[in-house]
Order: C-alpha cells, then sequence, then structure tokens
C-alpha cells in the first residue's frame, strides 16, 4: 500500500496495523483520522462562516468514514456541516453551484477520483467562489487554495524500503503497517487573491510552503 487514504484494518485488508497477517501491508493515511484537523484548518480561513461543506462521492466507504469524522469535528467547531455527494466529473459543477449558496469553505475528502479531477475541481472551485481545502498539494498547486496532508513522493520513498525488505526475504505479514507522521500545509496565496481573501497570519506562519 501507498496511495491510499483508507484504515485497511476497517476495511478487512490487514488483521492489525503491528501485525498485518497477511500479503498486504505499506503505507496507510486513515484519512478520516485527521478530517477534523482538516476542517479546523479551513474554519481558520474562514473564521466567520457558521457553516462548511464537504465534497464526498456517492458510495465510496472511505468519504463515507471521513464524512462522519468532520461532522463530529464540526460540533466541537460550533458550525454546521453539508455533505456535498458527486457521482462523477458530471456533477461537479452543478454541485459546486448548489454549495456556494450556502457554504463559503468546501474540504474536499481525500479521495482517488478527486485527485484524478483536480484539473477540473480546481478552477471550478474558484469559479464558484469557494475556499477549498484539500488531502494533497497537488491539488493546491492547480488552483485550490489549501491543503494539509502528507507528501505523495515521500510515501512512495518509504514503500521502497518494504520493497527492498521483501525482496530479501521479509513477509509482509511480519512487517507493521506505518502510518505517515509528517504533515504538509501548502497555501495558494495567487488562489486566495481571486477569492478576495486575506490569509490570516496564524496559517501563514505554519504553512510549509506557499504557492504565489
Amino acid at each position: 500500500m501507498a496511495f491510499v487514504s483508507i484504515d485497511p484494518v476497517q476495511s478487512g485488508f490487514v488483521n492489525s496495523l503491528a501485525h498485518p497477517g497477511g500479503n498486504i501491508t505499506g503505507v496507510a493515511m486513515i484519512a478520516d483520522a485527521i478530517s477534523g484537523k482538516r476542517l479546523a484548518l479551513l474554519r481558520e480561513m474562514l473564521p466567520q462562516a457558521t457553516r462548511l461543506a464537504v465534497l464526498a462521492q456517492v458510495s465510496h466507504s472511505s468519504s463515507t468514514i471521513q464524512a462522519k469524522a468532520a461532522r463530529e469535528a464540526a460540533g466541537s467547531l460550533g458550525i454546521d456541516l453539508d455533505v456535498a455527494e458527486v457521482r462523477d466529473s458530471r456533477d461537479y459543477d452543478t454541485t459546486l453551484a448548489a454549495v456556494t449558496k450556502r457554504s463559503p469553505g468546501l474540504f474536499v475528502l481525500a479521495n482517488p477520483t478527486f485527485f484524478e479531477d483536480r484539473k477540473l475541481l480546481a478552477p471550478l472551485a474558484t469559479k464558484h467562489r469557494l475556499a477549498t481545502l484539500c488531502e494533497w498539494r497537488e491539488m493546491v498547486e492547480v488552483g485550490c487554495l489549501m491543503s494539509y496532508g502528507s507528501n505523495v513522493l515521500d510515501l512512495y520513498r518509504r514503500v521502497g524500503t518494504y520493497v527492498d525488505r521483501i525482496a530479501r526475504g521479509s513477509k509482509p505479514a511480519d512487517l507493521p503497517v506505518e502510518q505517515p507522521t509528517k504533515f504538509e500545509l501548502v497555501i495558494n496565496l495567487k488562489t486566495a487573491k481571486a477569492l478576495g481573501l486575506t490569509i490570516p497570519p496564524s496559517l501563514l506562519a505554519r504553512a510549509d510552503q506557499v504557492i504565489e
């Protein structure tokens, strides 16, 4: 495993993180574990917001788990949360148009489909004047507002060590599943200006990269 955002234990891929017990191991991000942190960052960007939204994909199990975690976080932040579901890219424009009527910000849940569609999603979000918080820096590089997550290239490098150990005779069942320990905050200043937003100094000070 490398580029996954699901809990491999809940999904039945491994018996436990410490003892996978089968033929699967690697790095798992478990996106729902930091959904609350991501939502809090979006709220920090939009301190006056009383309602935010999350973008989820219909029938995607990871989206359901992440949305549940985000709802719990929203309660502690004192805001309401809408869940906007899409089936595929054909729904993006109309769905974002509906979201912007109720929320100034959109938390794009970790999802391979959204990552692949990032060059479509980013300009649509700006078109509908939605401040977006995503998982991957690559989404910010093409125009989303912010991302908070691990580094994709670093994940693949770490998986390379698994390949080496297995090639040398180690069994996947005996190699614990790792989780990212370093997360990076990336902000697109150009997008912020297009949306008429001023980045709070507290976020700028913590950003690992500001794209201008």
